[in-house]
């Protein structure tokens, strides 16, 4: 067994569907990989945007807020405002002070500890996305966002901590339906992109896992009931016509 083969495992059991091959068939084709190369890119920074707002909104002192958003800055200067390039963000990943937590947060340093790394690394696979677009050419000229994500976020329950387990639970679907994709396309793509798909393939898998702990720590009880409603509304967007073609949409039209 391969090592993706192997990492996909405990993944295809926890999705209630796999990939349709008519999305395959489109995302492998050549004309296609401008788009999913700038979905992907937008994707790499809203994942991190996501963690950062689990953050500032549950768990840590104004102060870091701060430190938060000048750390996105220029990411998100790059991506909406049209302001620098790929070596205005070279060395930005880091953070320049320490994250600290209000003292009044009921969530553990966890969340803090594994929400930093995950935006570190998100924040690093936005730069190597866009080192591959600069290298073949293909400029970032906006992409606006599909339903995947937000189809989802309307479900979740408008009480806590009910709300940030929600939240948590939808972050490891995204992850894992993101593994379980640059699984799919990889083997289509060139030998370069490959290699760049398998590697995203380990550390998003981590990512679902990660949020599915937390999702388990805050709750402090049983989500399995949680988890199955869900995997459900996961599979339907992903299996439902979807006239909007993305890393993330649906059946295509």
């Amino acid at each position: 067994m391969t090592e993706v083969e192997q990492l996909l495992i405990p993944i295809l059991s926890f999705l209630s569907c796999e990939t349709p091959e008519k999305w395959v068939d489109e995302a492998k084709k050549a004309e296609n990989l401008p788009i999913i190369l700038r979905d992907h890119l937008a994707c790499e920074l809203k994942a991190g945007q996501t963690a950062m707002f689990l953050l500032r909104k549950y768990a840590i002192d104004k102060a870091s807020h701060k430190v938060l958003l000048a750390w996105f800055e220029p990411y998100e200067d790059f991506l909406y405002r049209k302001k620098g390039d790929l070596a205005s963000l070279a060395n930005k990943n880091n953070l320049s002070k320490a994250i600290l937590p209000k003292n009044d947060s009921p969530y553990s340093q966890d969340l803090i500890d594994k929400m930093l790394l995950l935006i570190k690394e998100e924040l690093h696979h936005f730069y190597q996305v866009l080192e591959i677009m600069v290298k073949r050419e293909i400029p970032f000229d906006g992409i606006t966002a599909g339903r995947y994500a937000k189809g989802m976020l309307k479900h979740v329950k408008t009480f806590e901590p009910d709300a940030l387990v929600d939240k948590l639970i939808i972050g490891a679907f995204i992850e894992a339906r993101s593994c379980e994709r640059f699984a799919k396309l990889a083997p289509h793509l060139d030998d370069d992109l490959n290699k760049f798909y398998v590697s995203l393939l380990r550390s998003e898998a981590r990512h679902y896992q990660d949020y599915l702990t937390l999702a388990k720590q805050v709750a402090g009880q049983d989500i399995s009931e949680r988890v199955a409603y869900f995997a459900n509304v996961e599979a339907e967007l992903v299996l439902s016509p979807d006239e909007d073609f993305k890393f993330h949409s649906g059946m295509p039209v």
